[in-house]
């Protein structure tokens, strides 16, 4: 990670045509995860168009994989796509005029990038990790629930569980029980 990167989410895909909508929430949830939720839009529409893009040059046949990777890096967001295809990189014509670029990766693959600028006043660092609440457990029963262990008929369960344990018999005419022989 670059030492100005504060933030990093990513997520793997195979390049198949519903990877669009996987990258769309997985940018939604991040964003949100990130209260950075007024770039959703801006980010999710780079996102899709960069995966797309992967999707629409990879093999139907035997599809590739990619990864879509989200960095708060100094004041920007930076969506980066990776890829394992051969063929170069293209960044698609839909994000022309943007900060960002493709190179092909040494080791194989492809990388992608565009820029969203962080709200003005807003740099990387500023922005707060996600936090998980911890929740504690009802002390009470919901309203509406009911408990039904005591309606349990323990005779009923001692009869499905030795029917459960017998063996079944073979069928008239003998064979198979399952019909596979």
């Amino acid at each position: 990670m670059d030492p100005q990167t504060t933030q990093v989410d990513d997520l793997r895909l195979v390049a198949l045509p519903t990877a669009v909508t996987c990258a769309d929430m997985f940018v939604r949830f991040a964003l949100r995860e990130w209260n950075l939720r007024q770039l959703q839009d801006e980010t999710s529409f780079v996102a899709r168009e960069l995966v797309a893009n992967v999707v629409e040059r990879d093999s139907e046949v035997v599809p590739g994989f990619l990864t879509l990777r989200l960095r708060l890096h100094g004041d920007c967001l930076v969506v980066e796509v990776e890829d394992t295809e051969v063929l170069p990189p293209v960044v698609p014509a839909t994000l022309a005029g943007r900060q960002g670029g493709a190179v092909a990766n040494p080791s194989g693959g492809n990388l992608m990038w565009c820029e969203v600028a962080l709200p003005t006043g807003v740099n990387a660092s500023a922005v707060p990790l996600p936090r998980r609440e911890r929740r504690k457990p009802p002390t009470t029963a919901p309203s509406g629930y009911q408990d039904e262990t005591a309606d349990v008929d323990d005779e009923f369960f001692e009869r499905l569980l030795s029917k459960l344990h017998r063996s079944p018999e073979p069928p008239p005419g003998g064979g198979d029980v399952h019909g596979l022989m």
